[in-house]
């Protein structure tokens, strides 16, 4: 229901969100790379369009603008299926971007939605191969996997976000107290809260009673192991935590919490949960941050800041189509640049292959 409320202010942002993609710089053309040969043919690598991209979505009507505004941005046609809940909201809202485009003499066929198909045309845009250069899912694990595993378009894959903070024994604990209040509580539904704690024995005493006492206060629910819920007054109260917790993308006022003696038993634990979204270490210590970010596997390593920063927006990218945890093309929030493909340009003068 918060995601699919249209009020003035959100409609505002959203229009604010579109006027900063439309002044970035336009991605198409840029040189990746290039070089000039000992023979004299000249190479160069350059940006181009994908094409046609597709986006299958849920009920999310800000994505239909994000994606459109994106998608043309970087020289794209799109075609859009978004979630049943927010039909009449999508269907106004590519309504209007038709009508703006036909203002500025562009065919407003450049936006599309398949939505009065439902199923059906979600169906067909994942069997349009030839048609769609590229088909990028985004919501639930559910839909993800649906897309993934039957779509017959290249797709790059956004997922979901079992997200962790590690509380490193050098830690500034205020600094790591703010950040996960802000993690878990400045919005929680969604994929880039935090849903799991990792806090280093050596600092668990001092610091577990008064996150508890903050998040409890926020209305927060801990599932915790037996060494996390034995610094908690009153601990017994507080949920044992389960193997299927630490599985858990909460998207929802729940936290997941466990003590461990060493970075590296940090580090092992992210590695068997994580599905490489977004990680993050809270320390004072280089040597720990190094460790961290050099082996902790993920589209966004994090140091000392909230996991909430893991947005197209702040990483000033404008809007995103969403963020890839997959390793191929693109990784992390997805811009102008990862709506892009590239090709060669070889410039000769009469070459020929000795």
């Amino acid at each position: 229901l918060d995601r699919l409320e249209r009020t003035a202010g959100r409609v505002a942002s959203i229009a604010a969100a579109l006027r900063e993609v439309a002044a970035l710089p336009d991605p198409v053309g840029e040189i990746v790379r290039g070089s000039t040969l000992a023979n004299g043919i000249r190479l160069r690598q350059q940006r181009v369009p994908m094409g046609v991209v597709g986006m299958i979505y849920e009920a999310r009507p800000n994505v239909t603008v994000d994606a459109a505004g994106l998608a043309l941005k970087s020289g794209n046609a799109v075609v859009l299926r978004g979630g049943s809940a927010a039909l009449e909201s999508n269907r106004v809202i590519v309504r209007v971007l038709g009508d703006a485009l036909e203002q500025v003499k562009l065919p407003r066929e450049l936006v599309q939605s398949v939505d009065d198909y439902g199923r059906e045309g979600g169906v067909a845009l994942m069997r349009a191969r030839g048609l769609v250069d590229v088909l990028v899912p985004r919501g639930g694990a559910g839909l993800i996997r649906t897309v993934v595993e039957q779509s017959t378009v290249p797709t790059i894959e956004t997922g979901t976000g079992n997200v962790h903070i590690y509380v490193d024994a050098d830690a500034d604990l205020d600094h790591a107290l703010e950040i996960v209040i802000n993690a878990k509580t400045q919005r929680v539904g969604v994929c880039n809260a935090v849903e799991t704690l990792l806090v280093h024995a050596d600092v668990a005493e001092a610091f577990v009673p008064r996150m508890y006492a903050a998040l409890t206060e926020r209305n927060v629910t801990l599932h915790a192991d037996d060494r996390i819920r034995n610094l908690i007054p009153g601990g017994a109260n507080v949920a044992a935590a389960t193997e299927t917790d630490w599985e858990t993308e909460y998207l929802d006022y729940e936290l997941a919490v466990r003590v461990v003696d060493t970075i590296d038993e940090a580090i092992e634990h992210i590695r068997s949960y994580s599905s490489g979204h977004t990680e993050c270490i809270i320390t004072e210590s280089l040597a720990a941050s190094e460790q961290f970010t050099a082996e902790v596997d993920a589209a966004v390593v994090m140091v000392n800041v909230s996991t909430r920063f893991t947005d197209g927006g702040m990483f000033g990218l404008g809007a995103e189509l969403g963020i890839s945890t997959q390793k191929l093309h693109a990784r992390g929030p997805m811009g102008l640049a990862e709506l892009t493909t590239t090709k060669w340009l070889v410039l000769g003068d009469g070459h020929v292959r000795p």
